[in-house]
């Protein structure tokens, strides 16, 4: 309520100092650990949305990380989102969901119906 929403990317003049005032840091810019724990405000809730694989500096395999230096940022921040882990079982959820709709639309039916699934009845 009454927040102000400033967009930022990685060439943003001075990232860091943005990020230091956020309550919510969402982070999804492709960029593997740009989010640093010194960046953000004590208390602060991070969204990592990215997924990046590179090489793990302490041997010679790939490792998946998102945009936030994790153990560093969940020192620092209230609530931090893992990666992997984190949002993306969010996103295939929500993907399967918007395929159901479109489905449901295609063939018109109302995506609104109760529907029953294994003897469950939701909502949809």
């Amino acid at each position: 309520r009454d927040a102000t929403v400033p967009p930022c990317h990685i060439r943003t003049k001075d990232l860091a100092a943005r990020v230091r005032e956020a309550d919510l840091v969402i982070a999804a810019a492709g960029s593997p650990e740009l989010i640093r724990g010194s960046w953000l405000k004590p208390g602060a809730v991070v969204i990592d949305v990215g997924f990046n694989l590179t090489l793990d500096p302490g041997s010679s395999t790939s490792r998946i990380c998102g945009d936030v230096a994790f153990d560093e940022a969940a020192k620092v921040a209230s609530l931090i989102t893992p990666v992997p882990g984190g949002v993306g079982p969010m996103t295939v959820a929500m993907l399967m969901q918007n395929t159901l709709f479109s489905f449901f639309r295609r063939n018109g039916v109302d995506p609104s119906l109760e529907l029953e699934c294994d003897g469950r009845v939701g909502v949809y």
